[in-house]
């Protein structure tokens, strides 16, 4: 959630940075900015009240004991009133700090100075590419063909069982699954992730602090009886931990990884775009989360990226990096960053991974601070990324690596496989 004093004191930066997102914020800021004004004046208004009534009241005390139980009856009346005033006074100030948070959770992430324009993927920013993109003969099979072809994936046995969107992995497909979720997470602890396993269902107040909600809530699977949502990612339970908490300086950053199962509903309809395995509404995911000093956050985010980066050149799989556009930028990222892996056989670039700088935004919300040196509890910066995401990637390595004779699996999955070719 944006900060209320930036809006206060520049307003219409916030509006020209909004217009990155697409976004027309004028009117909704303008009306915020009205009903902080009303708030602030009107919090005054019953402070004095207040303290009025507090000093009436104890004049009456003084009346009573002193015997003089004639004089207190015209300050009784008036406490009255001023009591009556403070409850209305109370009601305004709610009714203008509901209609105030109601708007101020529906103004997206300030995007950063370096987020270039644009309205949808195409208009995203190549920073980099790597590896060579793979030249297959004309007899290649697209993923989904070589998972029925060796009997990895059982895609019709999933949509009997649960419906479109959730396969069954099976056999050398289910031991490379498990081996792609082992090989991230060694690697993340390697780097000084400290390994988490968090719940799959997290409660409304958390899937508010990452800001899946209200943004996401049409995405997300809802558990009505426990009135729970399952996570789209394990992002949303490892931050929430924080929530609430003031760290040390000392303490950050703090760097966790996490493997989780993933829940969405937004999968998509029909064509190749969503074929297979490139658009799921379950699938698997190891993550990383860091909380920082908002002075070092950047740096953490480039860190974040060469990171995953690194593991995509250990699988040696072609990819290159993306900076997105203000239309495609998550609702509550200032700067985010895409990894694609290049899919030979569909000839096409597949996000596997997105690694974002939250800045403030979900830390405002979490009440997430830390003690700095100077004795003052700031907002700390939260950052994450997918390392990686299983669905696509494991659709780029079996197109990719398909020979006469079979899939060859890749050099550093094979202590984990067990095998060194499908």
């Amino acid at each position: 959630m944006l900060d209320i004093q930036l809006i206060r004191e520049n307003s219409q930066e916030v509006v020209r940075r909004l217009k990155i997102r697409n976004i027309d914020a004028a009117e909704i800021v303008e009306r915020i900015s009205e009903l902080d004004k009303g708030r602030r004046i009107t919090q005054k208004q019953l402070d004095d009240t207040l303290a009025e009534a507090k000093g009436i009241s104890a004049r009456v005390g003084d009346l009573f004991r002193e015997g003089r139980a004639g004089e207190a009856e015209p300050l009784k009346e008036q406490s009255a009133e001023l009591k009556k005033s403070s409850r209305e006074l109370q009601e305004k100030l709610d009714a203008f700090s509901s209609e105030l948070n109601e708007l101020m959770t529906q103004l997206p992430m300030l995007p950063h100075p370096s987020v270039p324009g644009g309205n949808t993927e195409a208009d995203n920013q190549i920073v980099s590419q790597h590896g060579t993109v793979p030249i297959l003969g004309d007899d290649a099979l697209p993923h989904w063909e070589l998972a029925t072809k060796y009997e990895l994936i059982d895609f019709k046995a999933g949509t009997k069982v649960t419906g479109s969107g959730f396969p069954v992995y099976k056999g050398k497909g289910a031991r490379l699954q498990r081996a792609l979720v082992s090989f991230f997470l060694d690697e993340a602890v390697k780097n000084g992730y400290t390994e988490i396993q968090p719940p799959l269902l997290v409660n409304a107040d958390s899937a508010f602090g990452t800001g899946q909600l209200p943004d996401k809530d049409g995405q997300m699977y809802y558990v009505g009886a426990d009135d729970l949502y399952l996570i789209p990612t394990s992002e949303v339970p490892v931050t929430n931990i924080f929530r609430d908490l003031i760290l040390k300086e000392n303490e950050l950053p703090v760097k966790c990884t996490a493997y989780s199962v993933c829940f969405r509903r937004e999968a998509g309809s029909y064509g190749k775009d969503v074929k297979g395995l490139n658009r799921l509404h379950q699938f698997d995911k190891v993550e990383i989360v860091q909380v920082t000093h908002p002075e070092k956050s950047y740096e953490a985010l480039d860190e974040m990226v060469a990171y995953v980066s690194s593991l995509l050149k250990k699988l040696e799989v072609p990819f290159r990096v993306a900076r997105l556009c203000g239309g495609d930028l998550g609702f509550a990222s200032a700067l985010t960053y895409d990894m694609e892996v290049y899919s030979a056989a569909q000839k096409r670039w597949l996000e596997v991974s997105s690694v974002s700088n939250f800045e403030t935004y979900q830390s405002h919300r979490l009440k997430l601070r830390f003690r700095s040196s100077t004795g003052k509890n700031l907002l700390a910066h939260t950052l994450n990324g997918s390392a990686l995401a299983l669905p696509r990637l494991l659709a780029a390595l079996l197109e990719n690596n398909q020979t006469a004779d079979g899939i060859k699996i890749p050099g550093v999955l094979r202590q984990y496989t067990g095998f060194e070719a499908i």
